[in-house]
Formats: structure tokens, C-alpha cells, sequence
């Protein structure tokens, strides 16, 4: 689903983007209930199978963040969204059109959480960003990619407009771990309030 179809189901509050600094106190709890709300305002009922597609390289530092979060996401509980794009089997610039490709052909209407490294301001560093529709992998290093997900999640890890592919190389590993852990836990929890309310109301949410 487009960027434009998927805020088209949605109202225009509803269809906002919202920023939450990975250090906040309560970042995983706004995170989470948020993704859980748009997971069900997209897909009612959870009919469609959740993927999570995380996008980068685990030869970049900066561009790491999807990767880990991937992995993370393995190793957390038994009930967690279908996930690709981890450091032993990234999803990256080389292969993203085919792997979105092969996600499509064996899952039906798969609805695609996407995650990403972004660059930014100086004062947004650290800032993770949740939004719905699509996002556009490598547009911080002007890279023409196919744009990817229904549902996007974004982490701010250093500063952009100049010389990206060095500040890319040269970001810190430890701010980008932290990061990926906050993204993490906000999906795997989301996607269980997502489940419980499918659960106890049978779609018919009260937010």
C-alpha cells in the first residue's frame, strides 16, 4: 500500500507523524501505543500478517539501526511479528527490491512495518520518528530506492547534509544500540497490545 492510500484510511490527527527522543522515561510506552493503534486502525482484525522489514548494513554503523532491531526482535518472546532484515541477513541497498519482492510472494497482503537509520539536525539526534505510509531508504545519502512499508519507524543517528556517507561511517555504535533497543521493545509490545485488544474487543477499539 502507498504512502498516500494508507493516510487516506486514516484522519488527518491520525495520520500525524510523532517524535519521541529514545532517552525519554516513557518513550517505549508512547511508541508502543501508538503502533499498536495504527496497527489496528490499517488492519482491523490483524487479518493482514505483520512484517517487520528491517533496512541497512551491518558494515556501516550508521546504517545498522534496521539490522538490529531485526535481530532484537528474534531473540525477544515467542509472540512477535514476522521479521526480516537482520546483521546475519541484512536487507540493504543491493537487494531490497528483491527481498520486498520475495516478503510480498510468501506472505499475502503482508502489512510492512518498516525500519531505518535517518540523518538529521544536530538537535533531532536521538529522536526516533513512527509514522504511517511508506518510507524512502537511502534518500539521506541520494540513493534511488523503492519506497517500503505501511507503517515506518525512523531513527535520527547523526546529522545530515554534508559528506553523509562519512558521518554514516563515523556515527556511534553505542547511541545506535540504544536506539534499536527502544524501536524494538516498542514493536514487540505494540504488536502485543495489538493482539490483547484484538483479543478482548474483537476490533472495535476505544481509543
Amino acid at each position: 500500500m502507498s504512502e498516500s492510500n494508507t493516510k487516506s484510511l486514516l484522519s488527518k490527527e491520525e495520520s500525524q507523524k510523532i517524535y519521541c527522543h529514545y532517552q525519554e522515561p516513557t518513550a517505549v510506552q508512547k511508541l508502543s501505543s501508538r503502533f499498536a493503534q495504527l496497527l489496528l486502525q490499517i488492519n482491523p482484525g490483524l487479518i493482514r500478517p505483520v512484517v517487520v522489514v528491517g533496512i541497512g548494513t551491518d558494515r556501516c554503523t550508521g546504517d545498522c539501526l534496521g539490522p538490529l532491531v531485526g535481530t532484537n526482535l528474534l531473540e525477544m518472546g515467542d509472540v512477535k511479528p514476522i521479521v526480516y532484515g537482520t546483521l546475519e541477513d541484512p536487507i540493504h541497498a543491493n537487494n531490497l527490491k528483491k527481498k520486498i519482492e520475495d516478503i510480498k510472494s510468501r506472505h499475502f497482503k503482508p502489512l510492512i512495518v518498516a525500519v531505518d537509520a535517518s540523518l538529521g539536525r544536530s538537535t533531532s539526534i536521538g529522536k526516533i520518528t513512527l509514522a504511517p505510509g511508506a518510507l524512502k531508504p537511502g534518500a539521506g545519502v541520494n540513493k534511488q530506492l523503492p519506497e517500503v512499508g505501511d507503517i515506518h519507524f525512523t531513527g535520527i543517528i547523526n546529522v545530515g547534509g554534508f559528506m553523509e556517507y562519512f558521518v554514516l561511517q563515523n556515527t556511534r555504535l553505542s547511541l545506535v544500540m540504544k536506539m534499536a533497543q527502544k524501536i524494538s521493545l516498542s514493536i514487540y509490545y505494540g504488536y502485543k497490545k495489538a493482539l490483547s485488544y484484538k483479543k478482548d474487543s474483537q476490533g472495535d477499539m476505544l481509543w
